[in-house]
């Protein structure tokens, strides 16, 4: 995975019933390769999900390569080693999509994001995300 030239997957994209687990599969990726290029592997957003899950970023991106880049074999390390019930990955999913800014800082850093994209039509990180890397 290469994100010098490529963007990860979307944060609404799923794996293992989880949103963010292929961006951050993707980014884990690059970071092992030593090719995230701008990209930031165990930003807040990753850290979430570590956190959700109950494991390290040092760790994910080992399980990562071990499992060799296998969207199947990770979703199985997933659904096994952390146990989340529909309903606990439910919560996490709706809290992660609907994530904005609530404080002053990160709100006026989310305007000048979508003023230097020339949009007013989204608020929260992920749409911002998708709107950087032209998904909508």
């Amino acid at each position: 995975m290469d994100l010098t030239n490529n963007f990860p997957r979307s944060p609404y994209d799923m794996n293992a019933d989880l949103v963010m687990l292929p961006r951050t599969t993707d980014k884990a990726i690059a970071s092992n390769e030593g090719t995230l290029g701008e990209y930031s592997y165990n930003c807040p957003l990753d850290q979430k999900l570590f956190t959700f899950l109950g494991v390290d970023a040092e760790t994910f991106a080992s399980k990562v390569k071990e499992f060799s880049n296998d969207d199947k074999k990770i979703a199985e390390w997933v659904n096994s080693e952390f146990s989340k019930t529909q309903e606990e990955k439910n919560d996490f999913n709706n809290k992660a999509r609907h994530n904005a800014p609530e404080d002053e800082e990160s709100k006026q850093w989310l305007e000048e994001q979508k003023k230097a994209l020339n949009r007013d039509d989204y608020s929260t990180y992920f749409d911002n995300i998708d709107a950087d890397e032209k998904r909508f």
